[in-house]
């Protein structure tokens, strides 16, 4: 996949998630968006979350201007 083209896929993901901010929470321990129902994050495994929609779409706006830098477990397969 061409840099260009995940930050488009980021782009569409970040999308989806600030049209409904209230599906979703923002880990604490690594600042990944996960969706409500989680109860540990899938990624560092913390348990404490910010659920407000103003945290949630501003992290969806920032994860979404800059390449993934976190290792997640779809990574790893």
């Amino acid at each position: 996949m061409k840099p260009s083209d995940h930050l488009k896929d980021r782009a569409a993901r970040a999308r989806k998630i600030i049209e409904a901010p209230q599906n979703f929470k923002v880990c604490e321990g690594c600042e990944s968006i996960v969706t409500t129902r989680v109860v540990t994050c899938p990624n560092c495994h913390g348990y404490r979350f910010d659920e407000s929609p103003e945290r949630v779409i501003a992290q969806a706006n920032l994860l979404a201007s800059r390449p993934q830098q976190s290792v997640t477990s779809e990574d790893l397969e």
